[in-house]
């Protein structure tokens, strides 16, 4: 269970990032960080970001930081693809290998530990 709540830690951050950055779009396309399409999407950003905090918390109760962190590095998987189908980033073919180094990193980390 507590590696569960991990990993929605994880997703949390990954989608706390997508939404960081529609404010920052939000913010390029209004100028005013008092804009209400602006002030909505960071203020839900700072939302997700402190909920996901308190469930790290909770999770750090309950395991080894050196057991659980690994997962954190999920989130450079995570917010790359997130980019890629809500902005329609692309990237290039060394990318993949990239991802698939991390996935295995973390793979044998929680496995060692």
């Amino acid at each position: 269970m507590t590696y569960l709540i991990a990993l929605f830690c994880v997703v949390g951050i990954a989608c706390g990032q997508i939404l960081f950055k529609l404010s920052a779009a939000s913010l390029q396309k209004t100028g005013s960080w008092f804009d209400p399409s602006t002030m909505v999407v960071l203020f839900a950003s700072f939302a997700l970001y402190g909920v996901m905090t308190v469930a790290w918390i909770w999770v750090l109760q309950k395991a080894d930081l050196g057991k659980v962190y690994p997962l954190m590095a999920l989130a450079f998987v995570i917010v790359p693809l997130g980019s890629h189908l809500v902005f329609g980033e692309r990237f290039q073919p060394q990318y993949f290998v990239g991802v698939a180094l991390i996935i295995s990193g973390i793979v044998i980390a929680v496995r060692s530990a």
